[in-house]
Order: structure tokens, then C-alpha cells, then sequence
């Protein structure tokens, strides 16, 4: 199963896009992301919707930040992401009348539900600037997004 990394995708992105000042083009940032131009747009669409970033065309155009990385949450890319599946646990219904399917089911979705509460809370908690690298840590060449 193909795991859906947008989140992490984006964040790193974010993350190199705030040690820059000038934009960023779409060209750039997929490349950084091992995507096309086109798909980094439409991931990107809902963070511009949001506020989060902008976009500018033509020469000297590309993609900067809105804000500072300390007033963006993780819960705030991941609800311009549209709330990405957090869990590929999925439970059986071949025998719905089954009780211990039943139970199970219900112990699964109570337990995953109360899981995901949990994780959004924590991502509410935590702001980009915290993932960022301390000054003495710079990112390695290869994963720069400006190169």
C-alpha cells in the first residue's frame, strides 16, 4: 500500500522555503519533492487558499511563505492538505451479522478514533519553527530546495 507522505512533503518544503527570501518556483519545489510542477501546485492550492503561502507568475514568480514558521501549525497544513488519512487500518464486513466482527469493528473505530483526537490535538500544539534546524545544523546540499 502507498503511503500518502503530502504532509511531510509540504513540511519540508515550508521549512526550506522560510530559509530563503526570494520565491521559489513551482519547477524548483517539485523537484525537491520528486513530483512534477503541475502536482506540487495542486498540493500546494489549499495552502495558498489558507493564507499559509503565495504564488506570483512570470519571471522573478514563484511560491513564498505568508506568514513566519512560528504563527503556522501542523494542524494547519493538514486541514489545507484536506485532512489526509492518518490510518490505513480498515476493518472486515464479510459477516456483518457476525458479533465478534461486530466488536471488533466497534473496538477498532473506537480506539482509532480517540487515537486520531489525539494526534490532531498534538498537531495543533506544534508550529513549523519547532521542525526547524538550529542555525548550527544546515540542511545537507542535495535537499535544498534553492539549489
Amino acid at each position: 500500500m502507498n503511503k500518502d507522505t503530502r504532509l511531510s512533503d509540504v513540511l519540508h518544503v515550508l521549512l526550506h522555503m522560510a530559509e530563503v527570501e526570494r520565491p521559489l518556483t513551482s519547477d524548483v519545489l517539485a523537484k525537491s519533492m520528486r513530483t512534477n510542477p503541475a502536482v506540487f501546485r495542486r498540493t500546494m492550492a489549499g495552502l495558498r487558499k489558507a493564507g499559509h503561502v503565495r504564488s506570483g507568475k512570470g519571471h522573478g514568480g514563484g511560491w513564498q511563505l505568508t506568514r513566519p514558521l512560528k504563527e503556522i501549525t501542523l494542524l494547519a497544513v493538514y486541514e489545507a492538505l484536506d485532512r489526509p488519512t492518518l490510518f490505513a487500518i480498515g476493518s472486515r464486513t464479510d459477516h456483518p451479522h457476525c458479533v465478534i466482527e461486530k466488536n471488533v469493528n466497534a473496538a477498532l473505530s473506537d480506539t482509532m478514533a480517540k487515537a486520531e483526537s489525539l494526534l490532531i490535538e498534538r498537531f495543533g500544539q506544534v508550529t513549523l519553527d519547532q521542525l526547524a534546524p538550529e542555525q548550527s545544523e544546515t540542511p545537507t546540499q542535495h535537499c535544498r530546495a534553492d539549489q
